[in-house]
């Protein structure tokens, strides 16, 4: 993944063994928890925090032979294959990432807007803040 991004602030990011290192611009377009069944199996949490940017301005700068694909080219969650930590998600035919917020070293300025999918949230969970809450998709 190529970047495209030299003029704004540069966020690290990376897996809890230290094998991944990634680069990301602090540009991201939106930011959501997410509660679908899907998320919540990958990170084995009651949500998926994550942040969508464009996937040129995404780059793994360390440990590139470390990443365990799971999905296609194009639609993937993407961890180290070593700790099994979750990373990123390419999305929307490859066009962009969904960073894994929890794996950001560095505070982006961003922060979630709105749950989404909260139809299928875990049931012993509860939201307890103001964010908009959205059945499916956040409108």
């Amino acid at each position: 993944m190529e970047r495209d991004n030299a003029n704004s602030q540069m966020l690290s990011g990376g897996c809890e063994c230290g094998a991944v290192r990634y680069q990301v611009a602090d540009e991201f377009l939106y930011a959501s928890n997410c509660h679908c069944s899907r998320c919540r199996a990958a990170t084995g949490s009651a949500f998926k925090a994550f942040a969508g940017i464009e996937r040129n301005k995404f780059d793994v700068v360390e440990g590139r032979d470390s990443l365990l694909v799971v999905g296609e080219t194009d639609s993937n969650d993407t961890r180290c294959a070593a700790c099994g930590s979750l990373l990123f998600s390419v999305v929307r035919e490859g066009a962009y990432v969904h960073v894994a917020m929890g794996s950001l070293v560095d505070a982006p300025s961003i922060r979630p807007t709105s749950h989404i999918f909260v139809g299928s949230k875990a049931p012993w969970f509860d939201i307890t803040d103001d964010l908009p809450q959205f059945e499916e998709y956040a409108r």
